[in-house]
């Protein structure tokens, strides 16, 4: 069942989303110059979508919205410290990868409930779709030309 929204547990959930992308940054090896802004780029993911699931989106609208601002961060954090946008976009969708609905999903199929399975299945499915499409638009979107590719890839290898 949801909590009722209240702004202070926006703030504790906005700091819980911080914390768990830093850990999954560390898991994942970032250099440590970035786990602030992979931590930002994960909490303001997931404080979109807790807005948006408080307005009455379903969760795959609420994942579709929250995506466009986390993939908008990453690219500015990927321009600004000069590193690949992978590296911010994977410890920031860390938050709204639908892991419980997956797990769910195998649960509901392991215990022979066809119903329970398929709805689970087509709810999770239509996460990670919305979330890949997010990320999908936003990355289409051309750099301004005062963005090189110098900066926005690093320097030249050899």
């Amino acid at each position: 069942m949801m909590q009722p929204f209240t702004p202070l547990g926006c703030v504790w959930q906005f700091g819980a989303a911080i914390v768990a992308t830093i850990c999954f940054a560390v898991a994942f090896q970032a250099p440590r110059r970035h786990f602030l802004s992979c931590g930002l780029t994960g909490a303001v993911g997931w404080l979109v979508y807790i807005l948006c699931t408080a307005a009455g989106l379903t969760p795959p609208a609420a994942t579709l919205v929250a995506a466009l601002p986390l993939t908008g961060l990453a690219r500015f954090f990927a321009i600004a410290h000069k590193a690949p946008i992978t590296l911010f976009l994977l410890c920031g969708i860390f938050p709204l990868v639908p892991g419980a609905g997956i797990y769910y999903t195998a649960y509901y199929l392991l215990q022979g409930e066809q119903a329970l399975f398929a709805a689970k299945g087509v709810e999770t499915l239509k996460v990670a779709v919305a979330l890949a499409l997010g990320i999908a638009i936003v990355c289409s979107i051309p750099l301004p030309r005062s963005v090189s590719r110098h900066q926005y890839r690093g320097p030249k290898k050899g």
